[in-house]
């Protein structure tokens, strides 16, 4: 498991009796990188100094709006020097507003936020955003000067503010208060932000996550604040560790994500096998057009894997509760692949499901679902759509309304051979989810229901 702390403060007199220690206990708590972040002139040159002397540290320069009045322009001069001293500084900030004690004057504020922003558009370098009760202001000023690279960080806003910050193009950072018992507006911006765009954090020496409260907070503290958003989000630390390493990558370039191929990768307590890149649809919803990535793994295949290959990434998983087939691709396509793979691992005492578009019927001419009796426990076919008209707009199908057709046909002949049989719908913008549910239920189908944008 490899975690990042994606915004720290080592650099204060608070760590200098245990300075390498505190790092060995990040290090022994799966933390592998650490963004060290500065607040003013001086903080920033130690951020840089330390990166240059630690392979698992890097830096973001900039200066706090606490300090915003008194920056002048040889202090912009600095920071970027510093910005382009090192190539492991990788952002500029930490930047932004604070009405909330409001230590400079807010027009101070103003200028200088946005002198940073357009210091980093001209480096090319994404932002670190401090936000302390100027919600409004620091969204006006991303827009106005057309920044859309960044992190909010320690988020406080609301739902509807995240919403907005990612619409823009901006991550947002959970430090340890989402651990906190009364914190429960935070929680609720992690339920609905796609764990795609979130960072983890401990701001330290600052707000110490639940049971460190009142103690100085460390970068080892960041897996208490990873494990509450997998709490939250229904998903394991190990997930969160994955995909928000590899967001940060996205966003900082500190490149600790593994990006080789999966083959057989694990969200939950299920692992899921990724056979092919072919699909019969084209959906116009499929994640796969944007890019490859589910949950943090990379499922571009460069060549369709063999039986033997297969179940050398299988190995022998433990503590899972079924195999699943379904990549970013119709599984059923190879369907002699699904059932010698699927016969090896029910002779292995493992539940089987295959997560289907429905069409294999179509695709290899004949009734394909005997085949399965005995080798799927369980299968989940992509309804997506109640009427023939709606499914080839938004899927795409190149078999016209015999598509649509045939997953009806296909979700009613499943119950003779396989014992759970689940129709689901995506909450496609305009897609009647009532009318899917309705047409499930007629089916013998459970129904369930997939997130718009939120793929795995």
């Amino acid at each position: 498991m490899t975690l990042i702390d994606s915004h720290a403060h080592i650099y204060y007199r608070d760590y200098a009796g245990d300075f390498d220690d505190m790092l060995q206990r990040a290090a022994d708590s799966g933390v592998a990188a650490i963004l060290v972040v500065g607040t003013d002139i001086e903080s920033s040159r130690e951020s840089v100094e330390l990166a240059e002397k630690h392979p698992q540290l890097y830096a973001a320069v900039g200066i706090h709006p606490h300090d915003a009045g008194r920056v002048t322009d040889a202090c912009f001069g600095i920071i970027r020097n510093l910005a382009l001293s090192s190539s492991k500084v990788v952002a500029i900030g930490e930047i932004g507003l604070d009405f909330y004690r409001d230590r400079s004057p807010r027009d101070a504020q103003d200028r200088v936020f946005r002198t940073f922003l357009r210091m980093a558009g001209e480096l090319g370098k994404p932002v670190i955003i401090h936000d302390r009760d100027a919600h409004s202001q620091v969204l006006e000023c991303l827009r106005e000067e057309d920044v859309r690279c960044g992190v909010l960080h320690c988020f406080s806003g609301d739902a509807a503010m995240a919403a907005e910050a990612l619409s823009m193009g901006f991550y947002i950072s959970v430090p340890g208060t989402i651990t906190y018992p009364a914190n429960e507006a935070l929680r609720e911006v992690v339920r609905t932000v796609s764990i795609d765009r979130l960072l983890v954090e401990t701001d330290c020496p600052y707000l110490s996550p639940v049971p460190y409260r009142g103690k100085r907070n460390e970068p080892a503290y960041v897996r208490l604040a990873a494990e509450r958003v997998a709490e939250v989000k229904g998903l394991s630390l190990e997930d969160v560790a994955r995909i928000t390493t590899k967001n940060v990558r996205d966003l900082f370039g500190i490149r600790l994500w593994d990006q080789s191929t999966k083959i057989a990768y694990e969200i939950r307590n299920s692992l899921y096998l990724n056979i092919t890149n072919r699909c019969s649809n084209r959906c116009s919803f499929c994640a796969k057009f944007d890019n490859f990535t589910v949950k943090g793994h990379n499922l571009l295949l460069d060549g369709e894997p063999t039986f033997e290959e297969i179940m050398a990434a299988v190995g022998q998983p433990q503590g899972i509760d079924e195999i699943v087939f379904c990549g970013y691709g119709e599984p059923l396509i190879r369907l002699d692949l699904v059932k010698q793979v699927a016969a090896e691992l029910k002779r292995r005492g493992y539940t089987i499901r295959v997560n289907t578009d429905g069409q294999a019927n179509l695709v290899h001419g004949r009734n394909i679902i005997p085949e399965l009796a005995g080798l799927v426990d369980s299968i989940s076919v992509s309804l997506n759509a109640p009427d023939a008209a709606t499914y080839r707009e938004i899927c795409n199908t190149p078999f016209s309304d015999a598509g649509f057709d045939a997953v009806c046909a296909f979700i009613r002949e499943a119950h003779q051979h396989i014992p759970q049989v689940v129709a689901s719908a995506v909450t496609v913008p305009g897609i009647d989810i009532e009318a899917c549910r309705r047409l499930a239920v007629s089916l013998g189908a459970e129904f369930r229901v997939r997130e718009f944008a939120e793929v795995g």
